[in-house]
Formats: C-alpha cells, structure tokens, sequence
C-alpha cells in the first residue's frame, strides 16, 4: 500500500469513527504506529484533521449522529424514566461512576446530593455537579472531544484504571442475546475500566438499544449486574435476559 493509498484510508476512516487512537489506526492500515503518525502529520497540514494526544479527529464531521446536544433529543421521555429508576438503585453516600452516554446524563440528573463521590469524563455531567456542595467530583484526565462532551484517549484511560467505586452508571449503542456494543473504539477502552473498577455495574439503555449491534464488543452480559430499560424494551428479549439471570428493571414514564 502506498503512503497516498493508506492516507486515504485513514481519512476515511475518521470521517466515519471521528476520533481514532494511533493503535487503532495501525490495525486498520496495517502499518506502524510511526508510519501512521507520520501520516497523521501530512494529512493535518491539508486542514481536514487534528492531531491529538494519542490519536487523531476530524475538524468537521459529516453528521451530528454522535453529538451529545443531538443524541440527547432522541427517546428524551424514556431517558427520563430510566434516569429516575436507575438513581433509584443507588444507595446514599455511595461512590458512583458515570460513563459519557446521553442516558447516563439522565441518571446524574436524579443524583444530586444523593451520591458522595461521582467520577466522570463527562463534560455535561461535571457540569451539573459543579456547584454541588455535599459531593465529591472527579473528573479523569483526557483530550476533549467537543462534540460527544467527553474526555478520551490514554489519560482518561488511565484515570479510571486507578478509580475504585461502589457503582458504575453506564449506556451502550446495543445489547443483545451475545453481549453489549459500542460505537467507538476509545469510548470502549475506557468503558472497559469502569467495569474493573466498580462493584456494581448499572447499564442503562432504551428500548431502541435491544437487539441491536454497535460496531464494537464491550463485555458480556455477565459482565453486568443491572440492565435498566423504558416499558417499550421487547417483551421476549426481556423474558430471555431474566431467563439467563439478569435482572432487567423496567422504567414507566410518567403520566400527565
């Protein structure tokens, strides 16, 4: 593959990932992290592109599918209910993890005051808790990735390598019979470190989430101690996950 050949690739894949480590970027090209970052270096001078600590995003993507502020539009009503069940299940004083998902947001909206310590690479979600006085705010270490509002890359990686928490709120692109999903390979690797270091591992998802396959394996089911879903989730893939042993709680939105 030529140096023109594998440049185009790489573009292409940003434009459809929009943030990409280095490691991720060799595997696709099948060249060397330097070669790559080589790459990287002449691609950015041509404007389409930014390096960052670790990898590389697109200036201008081509979608708002993934941005926070769009995302956060879709099934707000569910979210809402899921939201409140899930803050439900934490108890008082807890250490709780919150992952970058616009779901996970919702839940943080039901735990001011409640949680005593919350860790997040959340920008939204640090947000909300920047004024609140009887709690504990951490927020990891990272490159900010504008448009999802989130830290990423190795140091926010490394930061929830070293957190230890009684809970973990997380959201995911998918669940289904074989395992949970996600849409990004760097949202992925730091999810990953959330699930080693929380006790309990709370997913929240709507019922769009059931039966559907992101691009990328997150954990098993497993892996996770609660699912908590909107009232719509497909009552036979539920049956199926309480059958296997997971507890699903079903979240009612409320009425008028």
């Amino acid at each position: 593959m030529t140096a023109t050949e594998r440049q185009k690739r790489i573009e292409e894949y940003l434009q459809k990932a929009e943030f990409a480590s280095l490691e991720e970027l060799s595997a696709h090209v099948q060249a060397s992290i330097s070669t790559v970052r080589r790459d990287l270096t002449s691609l950015e001078s041509f404007g389409n592109l930014k390096r960052t600590h670790g990898g590389a995003r697109v200036v201008t993507p081509h979608t708002d599918e993934f941005a926070f502020s769009a995302r956060d539009t879709h099934q707000l009503e569910e979210k809402e209910a899921i939201g409140r069940a899930a803050a439900a299940l934490v108890q008082p004083n807890e250490s709780v993890i919150i992952d970058a998902g616009t779901t996970a947001y919702h839940v943080a909206l039901h735990l001011l005051n409640k949680a005593q310590m919350v860790v997040t690479n959340s920008l939204p979600v640090a947000n909300l808790f920047g004024s609140a006085s009887k709690m504990e705010v951490v927020v990891s270490a990272g490159v900010i990735y504008p448009r999802l509002g989130v830290l990423v890359g190795p140091l926010a990686v490394e930061t929830f390598s070293k957190i230890h928490a009684d809970v973990a709120i997380m959201s995911a692109g998918g669940i289904a019979l074989d395992g949970v999903t996600n849409s990004h390979a760097l949202l992925i690797d730091i999810q990953r470190q959330m699930l080693r270091g929380a006790r309990k591992i709370i997913l929240c998802l709507d019922h769009t989430k059931f039966g559907r396959k992101s691009t990328m394996h997150l954990c098993g089911l497993d892996d996770v101690d609660i699912i908590v879903t909107d009232s719509q989730a497909p009552e036979t893939m539920v049956a199926a996950l309480r059958e296997r042993g997971n507890e699903v709680v079903l979240a009612e939105k409320h009425g008028p």
